[in-house]
């Protein structure tokens, strides 16, 4: 898969999470690495009854119902005042699953 697609790819799954998450986390991919590591940003006031990392899990879950692996392989919680409203996913691209794929799971046509 090409560069650019897959930063095609990234940019849909961010937008999709942002709109379904709303204002309680919004993500912004930080940077694509040639390895297939990505590293997200996600602010906002998160529930954290929930449990933070669901939040982060949550983009790996949307990358699989478009047909595409992603692991969470660390969170990163800063210190200081940044530390309550944001948090920096790293993920490791693992392929393409389209025999798992879930769709209609998060479809985003159907909402406006």
């Amino acid at each position: 898969m090409s560069s650019g697609k897959f930063k095609y790819i990234l940019g849909e799954i961010t937008g999709l999470y942002n709109k379904l998450h709303g204002v309680e986390s919004q993500a912004k991919v930080l940077e694509v690495r040639d390895d297939g590591t990505i590293v997200v940003e996600f602010t906002g006031t998160f529930c954290h009854t929930c449990g933070i990392r669901d939040w982060l899990e949550d983009y790996a879950y949307l990358a699989l119902s478009k047909g595409y692996n992603l692991k969470l392989v660390e969170m990163i919680e800063p210190e200081g005042e940044e530390a309550e409203y944001k948090r920096i996913g790293v993920f490791k691209f693992n392929g393409l699953n389209t025999s798992s794929r879930e769709e209609g799971v998060y479809d985003d046509s159907k909402t406006d």
